[in-house]
């Protein structure tokens, strides 16, 4: 079977900071193929519709997969699955993904046709039996496919990952892959899942707090075959179980890989296992993203993050002692005044850390979507990026966006401006020698991207599509909130899983 895989278009935080591969849908594309289908990808965030109409015309696919793990792409979604209709007559268009494994029901009553299913879940497990449902007709009947019919049986979980391995070869452009100087920028993942809950992250709800690991074998070789010199883990919280982590470090020296590395982790994992990232940091570690989420007790107890300001600190000290970079992320709560923007300012000017902000954005899948989401002032997809408010703000919403924006300027002045670019001298002409812009021009796009008019403007938009509301739930059992489950004989305690 012809099967075409499409990534929408990149949000606004990517236009600037980051453009990551497509490390699921690569995944996917190798399960396909695995499969023994012809699977083509047409990645949204590096080609245009230009890109998508031709591949539509040439291949004739008989199956189209989008990949939908943000909320804001779900009109961009529905609107090629449309055009996708009108043009190939017959294709079995379907979605998936992390974002829209919560809102399957309502994303295919409003595609009013044109889609035929949602694949809640993981993507991998169903690729198989779904494509031969769709050739033999009828798939209602696929776990974790939802149709106009009602739902499949429950989504299957992978027992582990070190297989299929991503179709890296099926991707165009792959230079264009990056995440700041880290440029180009393959990703790779070694565990996925995360037995943390805070509230305002969906990870957990969507694995069922399953947590699994590639053998330090497998995720040795993929390491070895990936041709860029930079590498994002992709992992929520890297190196959690410090013996994997050993474990895949002692294989790296063996082959005697050599890259440089990015990764996401909690301040409580680095207090606890120093360790593992010394080690890391001489195989190449440069930089590690911290969500510290906020300043203060009061904030990290409303995202429930299970550690303390003084943790947060004290994992700065140490992760500038083992010479990483580190990128702190804070959520701007709508509540904030000026004066707690102004705060932020001078923390973040007070530290050599990069500090990111995200506003606070109720999520399906989160358990401050059900508390927040009938405050939303707005149900409009393309808001749901982490860069708009969508619940009341303090402020007058025209001054939040002022203030955000200024505290933004703050601090792509103090990291990303010409003053720093000219420092960065040799980061860029060492890129610009490889033929690699994407840094470069990351300098100096900030005006144009974050632009408080803008964004304010963002919510006149004429809506087609608006998120539903959710039904009322009782968050007595979270397991309700599960897109994975296990049966009730094989069900274990909430937490990592050996």
């Amino acid at each position: 079977m012809r099967l075409l895989l499409v990534h929408p278009s990149a949000l606004l935080y990517s236009e600037i900071f980051l453009r990551l591969e497509p490390l699921g849908l690569e995944r996917v594309a190798g399960a396909a193929r695995d499969a023994g289908h012809q699977v083509r990808v047409v990645d949204l965030q590096v080609l245009d519709h230009a890109d998508l109409r031709s591949e539509l015309a040439s291949f004739q696919p008989e199956a189209l997969g989008i990949s939908l793990n943000y909320l804001a792409n779900i009109p961009e979604a529905i609107e090629i699955a449309e055009r996708t209709k009108r043009a190939v007559p017959g294709c079995f268009v379907f979605f998936g993904g992390h974002s829209v494994s919560f809102v399957a029901e309502d994303v295919l009553t409003q595609a009013a046709g044109a889609v035929d299913a949602v694949v809640r879940g993981e993507g991998e497990p169903v690729m198989a039996p779904l494509l031969e449902a769709v050739r033999d007709g009828g798939v209602d009947g696929v776990p974790g496919v939802v149709t106009a019919n009602g739902h499949g049986p429950a989504p299957r979980l992978l027992h582990g990952i070190d297989a299929p391995r991503p179709a890296r070869d099926l991707m165009r452009h792959r230079r264009r892959y990056f995440i700041g100087e880290l440029d180009p920028c393959a990703s790779i993942e070694f565990t996925r899942g995360c037995p943390w809950d805070c509230s305002f992250c969906s990870a957990w709800t969507f694995y069922g707090r399953s947590y699994r690991k590639a053998s330090p074998e497998a995720a040795a070789e993929e390491l070895a075959s990936i041709r860029e010199p930079n590498v994002f883990i992709v992992d929520d919280v890297a190196f959690i179980r410090p013996e994997h982590g050993d474990a895949i470090a002692a294989e790296v020296e063996r082959r005697r890989i050599r890259k440089r590395y990015y990764l996401e982790t909690r301040s409580d994992v680095l207090l606890r296992h120093t360790e593992v990232f010394e080690r890391w940091a001489r195989l190449g570690l440069n930089y590690m993203f911290l969500g510290m989420e906020a300043l203060d007790e009061e904030g990290l107890e409303l995202y429930r993050k299970r550690v303390s300001p003084d943790e947060n600190f004290h994992a700065l000290e140490t992760a500038r002692k083992l010479g990483i970079n580190v990128a702190i992320n804070l959520i701007v709560d709508p509540a904030w005044d000026e004066e707690r923007f102004r705060i932020v300012r001078e923390f973040a000017l007070s530290v050599p850390e990069i500090v990111h902000l995200t506003v606070m954005t109720p999520y399906p899948g989160t358990e401050i979507w059900h508390t927040e989401s009938r405050r939303l002032t707005t149900r409009d997809y393309r808001l749901f990026d982490i860069q708009h408010a969508v619940v009341p703000t303090a402020l007058p919403l025209d001054v939040f966006y002022r203030e955000l924006v200024r505290t933004q300027a703050v601090l792509h002045q103090k990291h990303l401006g010409l003053r720093t670019a000219f420092g960065a001298a040799r980061v860029l002409g060492r890129n610009l020698a490889r033929g690699q812009t994407n840094f470069a021009r990351m300098l100096w796009k900030f005006n144009r991207v974050y632009n408080p008019r803008r964004q304010l403007a963002d919510h006149a938009r004429p809506v087609r599509y608006e998120l539903p509301l959710p039904p009322h739930t009782e968050l007595g059992d979270r397991r309700e909130l599960y897109v994975h489950t296990r049966p009730a004989a094989h069900a274990k305690p909430p937490g990592p899983q050996h």
